[in-house]
């Protein structure tokens, strides 16, 4: 192990306990280092996805809006968690604010800011008490595994429509119109920079080269800006400035039935997918106990629900733990000082690129779109296929959410069609009683949608 030489430097090692982790600065500066490369793409991608319901003028400021969100909150984590774990606007959930609250239901973004900012709340209430238990145990491992999935595949839905090879449209009620195919597109400049792009992607991570995404979006946009796919970037640096988005949340747009489902479906993928994330990364670092718990679990939902607040008062859409972190405890990150570095290179890199940033054409980040669709796609191996009254409304889950372009019908699809196949099944001790509440409400839900009532 490496011995810190230099006395100012005790502080960190006493803070973050680098002697019971075994670690060092070294390992620690380099592990967040190494979780930067890996997440630096949102810099990019998060713009362009949520100014396509906020406008373009909106993108310099989502720019620096995203990099003050996930380097404050991640900085946050290392310093009061204490964890090697980073946080960002969450993939998935953006294309949920953008494409269904917005554009697909009709909300002004302004009214999905106040949405994101009362379920961050919520999670705050839940982080403190024992509620969050209680939904915890009560939603089936299942469901868990199979939004996660539904969501990877709506981001490659978008991803391939982003360079037009899947043509879909949502009409006036919100819903997705599929309208074709068209491989043409995939023989234009822009289609082929896409399948590089893409391909690129898929062979850095097949070789485990740090940072591969991000290196997919540079060098796809540069290779555009040589051949003249897209137009060079006018500048690379600019002062951040965050006044189009910051504090502009409508509150009392929220006062509607609507409303309220919008809340739980923000609340309800964000809540899961972290408890997901954060016990998959503590199982990778150690930190698990022998009963599966996590040490500190508090302190690091806490955190994950403060920066999603925090994310929607500055702008951004739901802000959470990311499965990227794993890269840095690969690279031995075991403290929150692999936190507070990577926390400290987004604000020092992602508050002054906006230029860049902004440059970058949607064919080299559609290829991110489509990667992250993989990785989340795949945890619907965690599903028991050998059991219908599980697999099948884990399927419908999969299903319903890139067909709809809806998240939050995903999730109810899921809620009542298990509660109902399980219960007529003779099978109803399996349903925690909460289950029962959930499906209601989200029956009630699409009765409202449905005009019912």
């Amino acid at each position: 192990m490496y011995q810190l030489e230099v006395s100012e430097m005790s502080w960190f090692e006493r803070y973050f306990e680098f002697e019971k982790h075994r670690t060092d600065i070294r390992t620690e500066v380099l592990a967040g280092v190494t979780t930067f490369m890996t997440m630096a793409y949102i810099l990019f991608v998060n713009p362009a996805i949520l100014s396509d319901a906020m406008g373009k003028d909106a993108f310099s400021s989502l720019v620096a809006v995203t990099a003050l969100a996930s380097g404050i909150s991640t900085i946050i984590m290392g310093l009061y968690a204490k964890k090697p774990f980073a946080l960002a606007p969450g993939m998935g959930l953006n294309a949920y604010f953008a494409y269904n609250v917005v554009i697909g239901m009709g909300y002004d973004w302004r009214v999905a800011l106040a949405a994101v900012f009362v379920e961050g709340i919520l999670f705050i209430i839940l982080s403190v008490t024992k509620i969050r238990s209680a939904i915890i145990h009560a939603i089936p491992l299942s469901q868990k595994y199979a939004v996660g999935a539904g969501i990877g595949l709506f981001l490659t839905f978008i991803g391939l429509n982003d360079v037009g090879f899947l043509t879909a449209v949502v009409n006036e009620a919100g819903v997705l119109q599929l309208t074709g195919l068209n491989a043409s597109a995939l023989v234009t400049k822009q289609g082929l920079l896409f399948l590089f792009g893409l391909f690129l992607a898929a062979i850095l991570i097949s070789l485990r080269i740090k940072g591969a995404l991000l290196i997919s979006i540079l060098v796809t946009s540069i290779l555009g800006w040589i051949t003249g796919a897209a137009p060079w970037p006018s500048q690379i640096f600019s002062t951040p400035n965050i006044s189009y988005t910051f504090l502009k949340l409508d509150l009392k747009g929220l006062l509607n039935v609507g409303a309220i489902g919008v809340v739980f479906a923000f609340f309800m993928v964000d809540f899961f997918d972290t408890l997901g994330t954060v016990t998959g990364l503590s199982a990778k670092a150690g930190f698990l106990t022998k009963e599966g718990k996590v040490p500190d679990a508090e302190k690091v939902l806490l955190t994950d629900a403060i920066g999603t607040s925090f994310g929607a008062l500055l702008g951004t859409s739901t802000v959470t733990t990311y499965i990227e972190s794993a890269a840095g405890i690969e690279e031995g990150g075991r403290t929150g000082m692999t936190a507070l570095v990577t926390g400290l290179l987004f604000l020092a890199v992602g508050l002054f690129i906006a230029p860049l940033a902004q440059a970058i054409p949607a064919f080299a980040t559609a290829p991110a779109l489509v990667i992250v669709g993989y990785y989340m796609l795949s945890a619907i191996r965690g599903v028991d296929f050998d059991d219908a009254s599980e697999a099948i409304p884990a399927f419908l889950v999969l299903m319903t959410i890139p067909y709809t372009y809806s998240i939050a019908d995903g999730i109810g699809m899921g809620f009542i069609s298990y509660t109902i196949i399980k219960l007529l099944s003779g099978r109803g001790k399996d349903i925690h009683p909460l289950m029962y509440v959930l499906a209601l409400i989200f029956i009630g839900y699409f009765a409202y949608l449905g005009g019912v009532f």
